[in-house]
């Protein structure tokens, strides 16, 4: 228990002190506009670039996984509910699946 409790305090000054040193270095200055636009933008690549290799290599079938993945674009294009893009998605990579 008290190894747990150590590696458990350990993760956690481990993910708190990266976040902490910016903010006692940087604190009082302001970030140039262009930095902060750019950084604006960074959660959504990230995002994309951690889902679209599982989207591809997720049902063993690259043309089965790109039409799923088409349809969910298609979807969320058309700004429809989450649930809705998910569900067309899942539901366009399985009928390509059947045809093919």
């Amino acid at each position: 228990m008290n190894e747990l409790l150590l590696i458990v305090v350990g993760m956690a000054l481990a993910t708190y002190i990266p976040r902490l040193i910016p903010l006692l270095l940087l604190g009082d200055k302001k970030m140039p506009q262009f930095l902060g636009t750019f950084l604006q933008f960074v959660p959504y690549a990230v995002l994309g670039a951690l889902i679209f290799p599982g989207i591809l290599f997720s049902t063993g079938d690259i043309s089965s996984a790109a039409a799923g993945a088409i349809a969910a674009v298609l979807l969320a294009w058309m700004r429809l509910n989450i649930m809705l893009v998910v569900l067309g998605g899942i539901g366009a990579a399985f009928i390509w699946s059947l045809i093919i």
